[in-house]
């Protein structure tokens, strides 16, 4: 029953996504207003039921009570699943906020972290890589701020409108490090076009850096799952 019921949310969680990108298009959200109302209403009472159901269990086997599952990433993400349905039947609300509430609909896709798998392997990575990353994190912005303050003083004099200040600089060297660029934003300044070349050569590395240490967790972690599925004695696997 409960395989069934998670297959069930699954299915449902994809089908909310679908409808609210089919929804985008304006042909279809007037043709079909009335389906689209109806997977709405329909999702809102199953998310409901399910929500409901989570606080009554949390409450009977936890000693902390509905708070552990309320207050947990599950449980405001469960919350934030429904509640756009909710807030404007409670409050009323302009045009631009109903716009934002419905878009908070698509937080529904990460419930999918609780019924898929591979959304729980990724997880699990990303928790295992945590000090990984973060290192990662604090070397791209140690890297940020000394390209920003480096090309605003290399370009501020030629081109003070555009590197007015190293905040200004900042985005530019945002833009760089990742690779993306900054299309009306460049050095021209000999000085200012060498640190780009060697920022963005670093940039390179720097997109490299934490692909390599989440692909390396992700092939650990496939690898240590196919040892311990060949272990099992129950499997039947040899």
């Amino acid at each position: 029953m409960t395989f069934f019921f998670a297959k069930g949310i699954y299915l449902l969680i994809i089908l909310n996504a679908i409808c609210l990108i089919l929804e985008s298009f304006k042909v279809l959200r007037v043709q079909y207003a009335t389906f689209f109302q109806m997977i709405e209403e329909f999702s809102i009472v199953i998310f409901t039921l399910e929500f409901i159901t989570r606080i009554i269990i949390a409450e009977k086997k936890n000693e902390k009570g509905w708070n552990s599952y309320v207050f947990s990433g599950y449980g405001i993400l469960d919350l934030l699943s429904i509640l756009p349905f909710y807030l404007p039947l409670i409050f009323p609300f302009d045009l631009r906020m109903l716009r934002v509430l419905r878009l908070l609909r698509l937080v529904r896709i990460f419930k999918l972290g609780r019924y898929s798998k591979s959304f729980k392997t990724i997880n699990l990575i990303l928790r295992e890589a945590k000090p990984e990353l973060l290192i990662t994190a604090f070397i791209a912005l140690v890297l940020v701020m000394l390209s920003s303050t480096l090309i605003f003083y290399a370009e501020n004099e030629a081109q003070p409108d555009k590197f007015s200040s190293i905040i200004e600089a900042f985005w530019w060297s945002l833009g760089t490090l990742t690779t993306v660029g900054v299309a009306d934003v460049y050095p021209v300044t000999p000085l200012g076009k060498f640190l780009s070349a060697l920022i963005g050569v670093i940039g390179i590395g720097f997109v490299a850096l934490p692909t390599g240490i989440i692909s390396s967790a992700l092939i650990d972690k496939v690898k240590e799952d196919k040892k311990d599925c060949i272990d099992c004695p129950n499997c039947g696997i040899k």
